[in-house]
């Protein structure tokens, strides 16, 4: 295995709640089931908060890749029970390890795990408050191991978060793409990841990228191709793209006196694909007036729209800096006139705007475009920590928990009602989730979806006993997230 020997054993334990390890002795006498849930829970409005982005639907995106890297397969070994029993001593201080369980699911499962998840299809976009997958034991001994895997699944929260904040952000662009320009003509490169060297880990690397490019091609994580190539699959040979790019060495390089050269340079190097050139090393103005406009203008508009300039601010305040670019550019290089009546520079320029973006700045430098009458077909964003980074669990409220147990031969739902905080009530009972005949989305509890009359259970089994049961490709996933016409309605609205 790929995995360090101790994976199993102190993934499933030690992020967070080490006190799983103990849980097999706190559970009921008798019980033989324990069934848990994965949901983002609905918030509730706080009236002294005003969020701008409500997040009101999530994408589920990422299980596959969990239990593909964690869970599938022979995951329990000899050698990993005594060296996580040897661990667990010393850190406990007392023998609390199940070897018991462990040594059990070794011998009757060969060590694979006798667990069953159902999860709605990847990519699905479902709103806040619904069951998004279930997890239970399949065999009475092992009750204890539906909690054990608590937290490697609860980790899903992360390519969840990311794909739903990019969505977010999707629909912004689409909206204002459209109002401006009337089409969505290369939305899908609207929005590109930089988000590589700002994430902690070369893993959050890959699936935090790869759950941007549920909702876009363009990105510089190439991690993001690896992950879903490996746990996916597309029918494409790749599922992003990016353009060569300068960054500030490559002019800089070449010193202060010989901005000018750098630019020209780079920009020969690359006659055939767009090329993006950070411009702000000294000052943007000057580059987008003097260099761009003036010394290299004839160069720049000999370039195709398939091979554009890109011209790249990095530095100021967004909007300002966006429209001030705009301004100085649309001087130089005329700009035509949309059938939105919309500014719109010449195909052979545009500019990428790849400094402090976020899902907020995004909105107020488009919404700053739209008062100024420049058509979003004129610009691409960029967006690093704050699309892969600055995100929790707590964004969409990402919670584990158990709502039905087996005791002494009987079924009982069980939930949690805090007094303190009606927000984290629990769901009660078996689940399942279907759609209604108007297109809303339900969750049924306490077994309730057995019956005919709710019809299909849109979660599926995914994963038994230690194999994976169902896929989704890539592609797929793409099109379960894909912005709807009922979506556009609802943002032009």
């Amino acid at each position: 295995l790929a995995v360090p020997i101790l994976s199993l054993l102190f993934h499933f334990s030690t992020h967070t709640w080490v006190s799983q390890v103990t849980h097999y002795k706190q559970y009921p006498p008798n019980t033989s089931k324990v069934y848990s849930y994965f949901e983002c829970r609905e918030k509730r409005p706080d009236p002294t908060k005003n969020r701008k982005v409500k997040y009101e639907t999530t994408v589920f995106y990422g299980l596959q890749y969990i239990t593909n890297k964690y869970l599938k397969g022979k995951v329990v070994t000899p050698e990993k029970i005594q060296e996580a029993k040897e661990v667990y001593r010393e850190h406990f201080q007392d023998d609390v390890f199940n070897e018991k369980g462990w040594n059990y699911i070794l011998e009757k499962y060969d060590g694979h795990l006798p667990i069953e998840i159902k999860a709605v299809p990847e990519g699905s976009v479902i709103p806040r408050g619904n069951v998004l997958f279930t997890v239970e034991s399949t065999d009475p001994e092992c009750y204890w191991l539906t909690n054990w895997v608590e937290t490697i699944l609860v980790q899903v929260w992360y390519p969840v978060t990311v794909a739903t904040n990019s969505r977010e952000q999707k629909k912004i662009l689409a909206k204002y793409l459209l109002e401006t320009s009337g089409n969505l003509d290369k939305l899908e490169y609207k929005l590109h990841d930089f988000g590589y060297r700002g994430v902690s880990s070369q893993e959050t690397a890959g699936i935090g990228a790869s759950a941007h490019l549920v909702n876009f091609k363009g990105t510089d994580t190439v991690a993001g191709i690896g992950v879903i190539k490996k746990y996916y699959g597309t029918k494409d040979p790749v599922p992003g793209f990016s353009v060569p790019a300068a960054e500030h060495s490559t002019i800089t390089a070449w010193g202060k006196d010989h901005e000018r050269d750098a630019f020209e340079h780079i920009v020969r190097q690359f006659p055939n694909v767009p090329v993006s050139i950070v411009s702000d090393s000294y000052d943007i103005y000057n580059a987008c007036e003097k260099i761009w406009g003036e010394d290299l203008r004839s160069l720049i508009e000999s370039r195709s729209a398939d091979a554009p300039l890109v011209v790249r601010p990095d530095s100021g305040n967004p909007l300002d800096t966006v429209l001030k670019v705009l301004e100085i550019l649309g001087k130089k290089f005329i700009p035509t006139e949309n059938s939105k009546g919309y500014k719109v520079l010449p195909p052979y320029i545009r500019v990428i705007q790849g400094d402090g973006v976020d899902i907020n700045t995004l909105q107020e430098i488009v919404e700053g475009m739209k008062q100024h009458r420049w058509s979003i077909e004129n610009i691409a964003f960029g967006s690093g920590g704050a699309l892969l980074q600055k995100l929790t669990r707590d964004l969409l409220n990402c919670s584990f928990k158990c709502s039905y147990v087996v005791t002494n031969g009987l079924g009982v739902n069980v939930f949690k009602d805090p007094v303190a905080d009606p927000n984290k009530r629990s769901k009660k009972g078996r689940l399942s989730l279907h759609r209604t005949a108007s297109g809303d989305f339900v969750t049924l509890e306490e077994g309730k979806g057995d019956l005919e009359e709710y019809g299909v259970d849109l979660l599926h089994t995914v994963f038994q006993n230690g194999k994976i049961v169902q896929t989704y490709t890539f592609d797929d996933v793409r099109d379960n997230a894909k912005i709807t016409d009922s979506d556009l309605k609802e943002l032009l609205h």
